[in-house]
């Protein structure tokens, strides 16, 4: 304070001016005046004379100094200067004559004097001669006498030149003697008003403004500093009262008085305080006020807020200036009490806000200082927190905003946090719009948001101290009530001074709330907060939150250290929040943000007890300076340079949560931004790809959603590339990603598969793999090895697969014909139409479809007619138009889609055309693949591939590439299993061998006649029997009789059972079959062969009327082929000239025993009568060929046998027959009767002639 003094001190005197004005000075008169002084000083205590020291009996000596101040003051200046060299006590005395009106003249002087007096005590080190009180016993003037004198001369300070900056420096001295507890205060104040007063002349000061300056610095700090030590509690309380009585509460110069006053009683009269303004409010409320009722009637509104701030003030004055002692008992009844009250019951404008926040600064404050305050909790900090936090502008925006229902939870969790009393706080008065009117928040135009912030930090060091979720509130209130202002031009001082304290002020809360609660959860819910202003499009929203996060970065730093560690993924995050910053437009965000990573890689360091070379330091250094560049191609290098370093310094985990942030906020702020991001990316996936195995989906799952969203085709392909990447080497976790995406397949994912084919090499790789994956639900599992293995199982649409693939070979290079990928891809795509129940399927993505879009699902979106799409794209790719021509011709397409029946003939029939337009290696290659097929232990996959072994077997490849062995094994297998339909293909296979290795088949006769006995013999369904008889109708014309051993009498044999099945194909084939074996028959088995044609002759000739046209005709052809094992060898002969016959039935049968009447009549007759035995068949079909076969037998049958026939009885026979419900029976036996009556005429002619 002294030095302060001396460097503002105008016209000081220096010791070495001394001599010049030692030479002016009347040494006698100085001398008479020592003398004098001296004897004042032995006479002082004998008289009470002011000014102390003055007796009567030496108004002489008073009468020569005062003539010589008059005549010549630069004399007394001279002698005061001279009086340097005497003795303290005789010095000291000078202070006395300040009191005296009659030395006005000599102040100034005097002043000078006393000043220089303690600046060369300073100078000389003398602590003990300081300008408090001497240690000596001199009596000098009382301290508030000489206050009270300096402060009426102050009242005119341009009274004579420099009198009044004289005087104040002379207070300033004086300090410690007149005022001690008012020291601080003049240390502040006296500098301000000896500006004001250096600023202004006699002609440009305001008397009223210099006079509310001196009340403020003065006059109220003597008055209060006189009240709290001087009287009695009695007294103090009266005047009190009178000084509250008179005061105009509309003044804020009187307000500020009364404040100060009354706190700097409370020093030594604190209840006596409190108890007078319990009083005092006590009488308000009755409405007995003594006060001035002119102004009350005036300006009653202002009025009574200044007396409301005064109110608030007062306590917050009291609790400041208390005795810790005391102000523990006090502290919440009544002194935190009344200024919640007060401040509730009030208007709440702009003014009462301040009053409010000072108060409650000054309360917690004045805690703080309080020693043995471990156990204490303040009750009402959680209302006081909820009062301020309506104070701030961006809480009244949140609260109004989020009780209107217009906001998200965020919002409401908020209000939630902030805890009822806000609630309370805004029920009060006219509503919560109508209270919390605040300055707008895009500008700062008062301290009233610095001083809520800084009352917070106070309370947060206050005990019960408050709970994450409040802390967050409390931060969020203050990023949005200050955060989002613009900064001040630079030519506006006072603005910018508010705006830079209050920046401070927010910095200082978060730094404080972090310290008192320093563990991860609190860092990361600030970063929580500030990362919607780091991703603010307004760069200096983004420059502050950017300022905010490194000091709350650096506070954990030096706190925390590795005492309680931050997650390692949070390291990740925080680093993905701040990495696009290194590359933003502004160069102090850029220069900010490779701050908080250097601080971020510090505590990570730290963390993982690695250490930080100095090298990376230094490169950090380097890149900061590129980064403060404004070269774009430098900064995107530094940006690189120092992702690397994280790179390095990062594990997997975290990197990968680094990744998943960057892509998280990837299109939320500018272009530069998001290039950075994608760098970051880059070189992560560069550096670290091949640890990546078990976070491939994470990552690539994060790359695709931003993917899905990015614009910008050069963040695309940033994005599209470390995507490739990481199928070049995590080839199956990826593929099974993005086949998992749902259909249709959107642009971002076409555009990936698209840049596939950039490289061709890698295309035929990752298209090799999805055929691979089409077949992997074919394949026989195998147990799995790697985690690889694991990978590649996983359940993918087929239908995604197709539809990759046909995009894939759409789009391949054309100078790249895939013809090698012809068999492989044909195979693979014909198996799809086995993947799921028939043309019924409906896919995931057919699922997504429904879920997504209104309407049917579009046509080329089912699996089957995407598999056809793509093997039409394929044929043509490989240019195969003769192929496709035959395909199309046959109608191959629509078998394949027509139904369950056909499908599986369209596959053969398609496997044909391909087998006859593909070159020898392609058929190998399909051979191959369809024995393996044969071999899967799925269904589906056996059933396709016997479907196309059916055509393979037709053919002569099999034997060609020594592949007939291992097919015939894998068919036997076919056979004996369970399901139909395999066992149907099976059999056909087995059967072409007659075409496709006719040489073969005597070689393997034994094998291929035990599966189609076995099928005859033991029938499981009607289907296999039919294929069991078509398959040993292909293979007997390559067989002897001798070759079929035993298995000719069960054939025969069970041949014959079928004659009278109800399926016509079953009919059918058991027909043509018989014939063949008639064909095979020679000398062994004629004997045998010629019984079974026996039994088998009439069901023979029934069966040519049969209503199947084609089970007729191999009735008749079989008969034809059987009429040498009876011995009607004419018969054969005429059957075989007359191809009319061979057509009708009806005809046929009528030929038959035309013949048979002229060569063998008796064969008629007996014909005859096995035949009407199968009248009383249980098949209406039988029923109905024998009635109608009875017909042309009676027809046809000679007279003598007519005769021998009854009748009556086969009339009443065919009678009945009439009455059957069968269709067709009733034109059959009418038809018959009329037959019969012709025939008994025609018998009983010939009996009676």
């Amino acid at each position: 304070m002294a030095e302060a003094g001396r460097e503002t001190t105008e016209g000081a005197i220096e010791e070495s001016e001394i001599p010049a004005f030692v030479e002016e000075v009347d040494s006698g008169a100085s001398q008479s005046v020592l003398d004098l002084l001296n004897n004042v000083e032995m006479e002082s205590a004998k008289t009470a004379i002011t000014p102390p020291g003055l007796a009567v009996d030496k108004a002489l000596a008073l009468e020569i100094f005062t003539e010589k101040a008059n005549r010549n003051p630069t004399m007394v200046k001279n002698f005061l200067t001279y009086c340097l060299q005497m003795p303290e006590e005789d010095r000291l005395r000078l202070l006395c004559y300040i009191l005296d009106t009659d030395f006005s003249e000599s102040l100034i002087p005097i002043c000078i004097y006393m000043i220089n007096l303690a600046e060369r005590q300073l100078r000389d080190k003398d602590v003990g001669a300081s300008t408090a009180m001497p240690r000596i016993h001199v009596d000098l003037p009382a301290p508030q006498k000489l206050l009270a004198r300096l402060l009426v001369l102050l009242a005119s300070p341009y009274k004579f030149k420099g009198q009044g900056i004289a005087i104040l420096k002379l207070l300033w001295i004086l300090s410690q003697s007149i005022a001690p507890s008012m020291a601080d205060v003049w240390e502040l104040e006296i500098p301000l008003l000896i500006q004001y007063l250096a600023e202004h002349t006699k002609f440009s000061w305001s008397q009223k403004t210099w006079e509310d300056k001196l009340v403020r610095a003065f006059l109220y700090r003597a008055l209060g500093v006189s009240l709290a030590t001087g009287l009695d509690a009695d007294r103090v309380e009266v005047l009190l009262l009178e000084l509250l009585d008179r005061t105009d509460f509309s003044n804020f110069v009187d307000r500020e008085g009364v404040v100060l006053a009354c706190g700097l009683c409370a020093q030594g009269q604190v209840l006596t305080v409190l108890r007078v303004f319990r009083e005092f409010e006590k009488r308000i409320q009755e409405s007995q006020p003594s006060w001035q009722i002119s102004i009350w009637q005036r300006d009653q509104s202002r009025w009574r807020e200044g007396l409301q701030a005064v109110l608030m003030e007062v306590y917050g004055c009291v609790a400041s200036y208390c005795h810790p002692q005391m102000l523990r008992s006090l502290v919440e009844s009544p002194i935190a009490t009344q200024i919640v009250q007060h401040y509730s019951s009030s208007c709440q404008d702009f003014s009462l806000k301040l009053a409010f926040l000072k108060s409650v600064i000054q309360l917690a404050s004045a805690l703080q200082r309080v020693e043995n305050m471990e156990d204490f909790q303040f009750g009402l900090k959680g209302t006081v927190t909820g009062i301020i936090m309506v104070c701030v502008d961006m809480t009244a925006e949140v609260l109004s905003v989020a009780l209107a229902s217009d906001r998200g939870s965020r919002s409401q969790d908020l209000v939630q946090n902030m805890g009822p009393v806000v609630i309370k706080v805004a029920d009060q008065g006219q509503g919560l719009k109508e209270i919390l009117q605040a300055e707008p928040a895009e500008r700062l135009g008062s301290t009233l948001r610095t001083m809520s912030l800084y009352a917070l930090i106070h309370l947060s060091k206050l005990k019960p101290f408050y709970s994450v979720e409040e802390k967050d509130a409390l931060m969020d209130i203050g990023l949005h009530s200050l955060i989002s202002i613009v900064p001040p031009e630079e030519e506006n001082d006072s603005i910018k001074k508010l705006y830079t304290d209050a920046m401070r002020t927010l910095a200082q809360l978060m730094e404080n709330l972090m310290h008192w609660e320093q563990y991860p959860k609190m860092l990361q819910g600030m970063v929580q907060l500030l990362e919607k202003w780091i991703l603010s499009e307004k760069d200096w929203e983004r420059e502050k939150a950017l300022n905010l996060c490194l000091g709350v970065m650096q506070t954990y730093v030096r706190s925390v250290g590795v005492c309680n560690p931050l997650k390692l993924e949070h390291f990740g995050t925080l680093a993905g929040l701040i990495a696009p910053c290194t590359c933003d437009p502004h160069e102090r965000i850029r220069v900010a943000s490779i701050d908080v990573l250097s601080s971020l890689l510090d505590l990570h360091a730290c963390q993982t007890s690695s250490l930080a070379g100095t090298s990376k330091k230094e490169e950090l250094l380097v890149c900061k300076e590129d980064l403060g560049s404004g070269n774009n191609e430098r900064i995107f290098g530094a940006s690189a340079r120092i992702s690397k370093l994280v790179c390095v310094a990062f594990s997997c985990e975290e990197m990968v949560s680094l990744t998943r942030k960057l892509c998280k906020n990837m299109g939320a702020r500018d272009l530069q931004h998001d290039k950075a991001s994608v760098t970051w990316i880059d070189t992560f996936l560069q550096m670290r790809v091949k640890e990546l195995e078990d976070k491939v989906a994470e990552v690539l799952s994060t790359i695709l959603d931003r993917l899905r969203r990015v614009d910008h085709p050069e963040v695309r392909r940033h994005l599209i590339e470390g995507i490739l990447l990481l199928a070049h080497h995590h080839q199956d976790a990826v593929l099974t990603l993005l086949l998992m995406q749902p259909l249709p397949m959107e642009s971002h994912l076409t555009e990936v598969w698209l840049a596939v084919l950039e490289d061709m090499r890698f295309a035929r790789t990752i298209l090799h793999a999805l055929v691979g994956r089409l077949q992997c639900p074919f394949s026989t599992h195998t147990n799995a090895m790697s985690k690889t293995d694991i990978c590649r199982p996983v359940t993918v649409d087929p239908l995604m697969l197709v539809c990759t693939i046909h995009l894939l070979m759409k789009k391949m290079d054309q100078d790249d014909s895939l013809t090698d990928l012809l068999p492989e891809v044909v195979y693979t795509l014909l198996l799809q139409f086995g993947s799921s129940p028939w043309l019924e399927a409906v896919s995931p993505d057919q699922k997504m479809w429904h879920l997504v879009y209104s309407g049917a699902v579009p046509r080329d979106i089912k699996l089957q007619r995407a598999v056809i799409k793509c093997i039409k794209s394929l044929l043509l790719r490989v240019k195969r138009e003769g192929l496709m021509t035959g395909l199309e011709e046959q109608d191959t397409w629509s078998r394949l889609l027509e139904n369950s029946t056909s499908f599986l003939d369209g596959i053969a029939l398609l496997t044909r055309l391909c087998l006859t337009n593909m070159g020898s290696h392609h058929r190998q290659q399909l051979s191959q693949l369809v024995l393996k097929g044969m071999d899967s232990d799925v269904l589906t996959c056996r059933m396709i591939s016997t479907a196309m072994c059916v055509e393979l077997m037709r053919s002569p490849i099999l034997q060609q590439e020594k592949l007939l062995k291992p097919a015939l094994l894998l068919l036997e297998s076919g056979v004996d299993h369970e399901d139909e339909v395999l066992r149907v293909f099976s059999l056909r296979a087995l059967g072409n061998m007659a075409h496709g290795a006719p040489k073969k088949v005597r070689k393997y006769r034994k094998r291929l006649l035990k599966k189609f006995v076995c099928c005859l013999r033991e029938p499981s369904s009607i289907y296999v029997a039919s294929e069991g008889m078509a398959s040993l109708t292909k293979i007997l014309p390559e067989l002897r009789e001798w070759d079929l051993g035993s298995t000719f009498d069960t054939i025969s044999r069970q041949c014959r059972t079928f004659f009278e099945s109800e399926n016509e194909l079953l009919r059918q084939n058991a027909f043509v079959l018989f014939g063949k074996l008639a064909g095979v028959v020679r000398i062994t088995k004629r004997h045998l062969f010629k019984r079974e044609v026996k039994k088998a002759w009439v069901p023979l000739m029934l069966h040519c009327l049969d209503p199947c046209a084609c089970t007729a005709k191999a009735c008749m052809e079989t008969i034809s082929q059987c009429l040498r094992f009876r011995g009607f060898s004419d018969l054969e002969m005429v059957h075989g000239q007359s191809s009319a016959c061979m057509e009708d039935g009806t005809f046929f049968l009528w030929t038959t025993c035309e013949l048979l009447t002229q060569t063998k009549p008796a064969a008629v007759y007996d014909l005859f009568l096995e035949t009407i035995r199968y009248v009383e068949s249980s098949s209406s079909l039988v029923r109905i060929a024998a009635c109608k076969l009875t017909g042309i037998i009676l027809d046809r049958m000679p007279v003598r046998y007519l005769q021998k026939l009854d009748f009556l009885e086969l009339r009443n026979k065919f009678q009945e027959l009439q009455l059957d419900e069968a269709d067709g029976m009733l034109s059959a036996a009418l038809n018959t009767l009329g037959i019969l009556e012709e025939c008994s005429q025609h018998g009983l002619g010939a009996h009676q002639e």
